[in-house]
């Protein structure tokens, strides 16, 4: 068990280019009608495809809201083309204090149950803590664990026009890396 202090908030630098959109209030659904009609507006984009995207990035939210996600980033990595950007979503797991598994027991959890062929598991040491990482082709997952042993935060980074050994997968890993806690 930890003896820190449980962090009142965390900060995460994430670069201005990536559209931010606030999933703790109401307002979320017209915040990502926003940036799906931004980006469709200047391309030549089938309105059934900007459909497909806003209906995808949607249901990604919900999900998300529904399973304590805060923030949702969003950054077109081909601009003009019809593709899903790529994305950070960040949630929180709280559990009871004392009940958090330890990084170690809770990656080779994960690696039991998923059902994810060719994820890679394992812990690595984040300036935030100790995290578990959840790599495939386009997603990069991170569970970090909390101070005062109060849950893990989850960045779950998905890059679908590129891969994890892009540049791009490059720039999530770096923005997993900047995250503190205050």
């Amino acid at each position: 068990m930890s003896a820190a202090a449980p962090p009142s908030d965390y900060r995460l630098l994430v670069p201005r280019d990536w559209f931010r959109i606030d999933l703790t209030h109401e307002r979320w659904r017209h915040q990502l009608k926003t940036f799906v009609d931004r980006e469709s507006a200047d391309s030549h984009v089938p309105a059934e495809a900007t459909r497909s995207i806003w209906a995808t990035l949607r249901n990604t939210a919900e999900n998300g809201v529904a399973h304590g996600a805060l923030e949702f980033y969003l950054k077109t990595e081909s601009p003009g083309d019809a593709a899903m950007p790529a994305s950070l979503l960040v949630s929180l797991a709280h559990t009871p204090r004392g009940l958090t598994p330890p990084p170690e027991e809770f990656a080779r959890a994960m690696a039991q149950r998923s059902g994810r062929q060719n994820t890679e598991f394992d812990v690595v040491v984040l300036p935030a803590g100790e995290a578990v990482r959840a790599v495939t082709e386009t997603n990069l997952d991170f569970h970090v664990h909390m101070p005062g042993d109060m849950g893990y935060l989850l960045l779950a980074f998905s890059t679908p026009m590129s891969s994890t050994t892009s540049p791009m997968g490059d720039l999530c890993d770096a923005i997993a890396h900047s995250l503190r806690w205050v």
